[in-house]
């Protein structure tokens, strides 16, 4: 399955080059990198749960 989301912050900053991880149930499953338009996309087998997704800040630089 393919999941694609688009990602906007209201205070208008970019995530390009962001990494984010695809969740089920707390355990990472996916990952992607957001592009320059704001966009990632998981590929991901099909799940009956809810899925999350979170943004891995470790390899983010400090503000």
């Amino acid at each position: 399955m393919t999941i694609k989301l688009k990602l906007e912050l209201a205070s208008g900053q970019s995530l390009k080059g962001a990494p984010l991880e695809l969740l089920l149930k707390g355990q990472s499953i996916a990952r992607a990198i957001v592009d320059a338009q704001g966009y990632a996309t998981f590929d991901a087998k099909p799940a009956a749960c809810p899925l999350a997704v979170r943004v891995d800040r470790s390899i983010l630089p400090p503000h």
